[in-house]
């Protein structure tokens, strides 16, 4: 019997355990290798063939990672629930790629909504690249960070309410929503001193004001009144807008009684702190035409104690004393005003001090009043709050709504109006006021509000609502921090070119009141319409080199001493030309954008610089 076969069906047998066994051993000590490799280099460059690997466009990243079934789905919810799969990180050290992915997908992810909603997304649409450019300006990418959680939320909401799921408690949150106009906390017996605390549901604008009314007491005396910001998920600590820190008794630094003021950050900690009285008064300055520090404060003042006998002043009828507006034991009411430039304080009907905003750190962003310390509190009152009107109560709803644009309408003139999201007062106003020009109810003049998101998901929602009612609100990608006005300088293009086709695209504010036949007038008497740049023109400015200032410029960002000539913000008018070339540089990568100065300035070729008078 032959047996050659058998032997070798064994000896195939075991070679072929043997290899795979061989195979395994590789297999596994390849895996290591990868898992190495990808623990060293998170993203696979230099180590993993990708072919997105080397993109400088994060969107690409996106569609790579997201399945075409979910790409193509109608369904939000899908998108919504859809994770981007993230890449194995390091994680003392997060790939800023990976997280640019992930904001991407959240800001320009396929949403379920109306065409009527998308209206108030035509411009955010067409702003992708600053997903690219994001670290050219200050808090550039925290604001595009916080402004994709914040779109997701919203996004959510609006599906839930679209879906009918909202089940009673929720009805209840939905009532709740409307942004108050005031709030007060009478009732002393109510109130912990200690830690009192009252929420801002659709935080402070100019305008609002808090007014505190209580006894220093306890040992010391010394109390806190803090405005703080809204927490993040990056950052659970909230910001404090301003921190006004009453020590009566006075501090290390000084035996006599002092007011600190200051800001504090999980990023930058505690700012350069402000006191009142200055120990430096000759470099107070001044907020809004108010002093810093009132000079009175910390001075000598003199009090009558008695009826002099005599008609003439007699210095024995009088005794002097340093004047501090708070004292140990004695009730007093001081008030918190919120201004365009910073904060008042004034106690007992006089101002005592002036806080300017710093950078990120303005009162749209403020949710609470916090006081604590030695403070018996008789009561808490704000008003003067962003509040929104329900639509259901307008009556002149429909003369309100904007005129419906196609895309490219033709258009004399296309007028962007700076506004932030809580600020629904102003926004009403000019729709009631000079958005009620002939011109503009007849689509010769169009006019949009160009507004970021906030932190806040009510004030979102509010503002949602009032986009899908009046058809006049272009959101932008990205949450409203004053550094970044630049990008909405650039919205206003794309939309005066991109969107539609306007003649002359002019750049406003909300507080402002246009004239709008005499805008129309004055561009029809110059008879041109390429290289203009029309409104009242600075060629003498400086930048700010304070690092706390709202306005702070570092040498890096512009190292002149002088700004080139630029238009003052409240109101300016280009050509169509100008308008695009600001749109085409900014996606080419070829335009250097400043902040806060308004990005369009004399920089460009040929520009006719047209001044109007003071």
């Amino acid at each position: 019997m032959d047996i050659r076969p058998k032997i070798f069906d064994l000896s195939l047998s075991t070679r072929m355990k043997k290899w795979f066994s061989g195979c395994v051993i590789v297999s596994l000590f390849m895996l290591l290798i990868f898992r190495y490799a990808v623990m060293k280099n998170p993203l696979g460059q230099g180590y993993l063939p990708n072919p997105l690997a080397n993109s400088s466009n994060p969107l690409e990243w996106v569609q790579a990672t997201i399945p075409p079934a979910v790409q193509n789905s109608s369904n939000s919810l899908e998108w919504l629930q859809y994770t981007v799969p993230p890449a194995v990180q390091n994680p003392e050290n997060d790939s800023q790629v990976v997280s640019i992915e992930t904001v991407a997908f959240r800001l320009f992810a396929q949403r379920n909504i109306s065409n009527e909603e998308q209206q108030s997304l035509r411009t955010w649409n067409l702003m992708k690249n600053l997903i690219n450019h994001s670290q050219v300006l200050p808090n550039g990418m925290e604001a595009i960070k916080q402004a994709g959680s914040a779109w997701n939320s919203l996004m959510v909401s609006v599906e839930e309410e679209k879906r009918g799921s909202m089940n009673d408690s929720s009805n209840r949150r939905a009532k709740e929503k409307l942004c108050p106009h005031f709030l007060n906390k009478m009732n002393a017996s109510e109130l912990d001193s200690s830690d009192y605390r009252l929420r801002f549901p659709c935080g402070l604008t100019q305008g609002s004001a808090i007014t505190v009314i209580g006894t220093p007491n306890g040992l010391l005396g010394n109390f806190r009144i803090e405005l703080t910001g809204e927490s993040v998920p990056e950052e659970p600590d909230p910001p404090i807008i301003l921190h006004y820190n009453v020590r009566i008794h006075g501090d290390k630094i000084t035996e006599d009684p002092v007011i600190v003021q200051n800001t504090w950050t999980v990023a930058h900690d505690w700012g350069e702190e402000e006191r009142c009285p200055s120990p430096v008064p000759e470099k107070s300055k001044k907020v809004e035409e108010f002093d810093q520090c009132n000079k009175m404060v910390g001075g000598n003042v003199t009090l009558k104690s008695g009826v002099a006998r005599r008609s003439s002043m007699m210095l024995e009828g009088f005794k002097s004393r340093r004047y501090f507006p708070f004292k140990q034991g004695y009730p007093f009411v001081a008030t918190l005003r919120v201004g365009s430039e910073g904060m008042q304080m004034s106690v007992d009907g006089k101002h005592i001090t002036s806080f300017a905003y710093r950078e990120t750190l303005e009162a749209w962003l403020v949710s609470e009043v916090r006081l604590s310390g030695d403070l018996q509190l008789i009561s808490v009152l704000a008003s003067g709050l962003p509040t929104s009107e329900e639509s259901e109560n307008v009556i002149d709803l429909e003369a309100l709504k904007s005129t419906p644009l196609s895309l490219k309408t033709s258009l004399e003139l296309f007028i962007g109006v700076f506004s932030t999201a809580n600020n629904f007062k102003r926004r009403m106003a000019v729709r009631r006021t000079w958005m009620q020009y002939p011109a503009v109810r007849t689509g010769l003049v169009a006019v949009r509000f160009f507004v970021g998101l906030h932190k806040n998901q009510i004030v979102n929602e509010e503002l949602w609502n009032e986009a899908r009612t009046y058809g006049d609100i272009q959101l932008m990608p990205f949450v409203d921090y004053y550094s970044l006005i630049s990008w909405k300088t650039l919205g206003i293009c794309i939309f005066g070119t991109e969107v539609v086709s306007a003649k002359f695209v002019m750049k406003t504010d909300d507080d402002s009141f246009v004239r709008v036949d005499e805008v129309l007038a004055s561009l029809k008497k110059m008879k041109l319409s390429h290289g203009l740049l029309y409104g009242l023109i600075n060629s003498d400015s400086r930048p700010h080199r304070s690092s706390d200032s709202k306005w702070y410029i570092s040498p890096k960002e512009w190292p002149g001493e002088r700004y080139p000539p630029w238009a003052h913000g409240p109101g300016y008018v280009v050509s169509q030309d100008i308008a695009k070339a600001v749109y085409k540089r900014h996606r080419e990568g070829q335009l250097k954008v400043y902040r806060p100065l308004c990005l369009i300035s004399a920089q460009f070729n040929a520009v006719r610089v047209y001044f109007t008078r003071k």
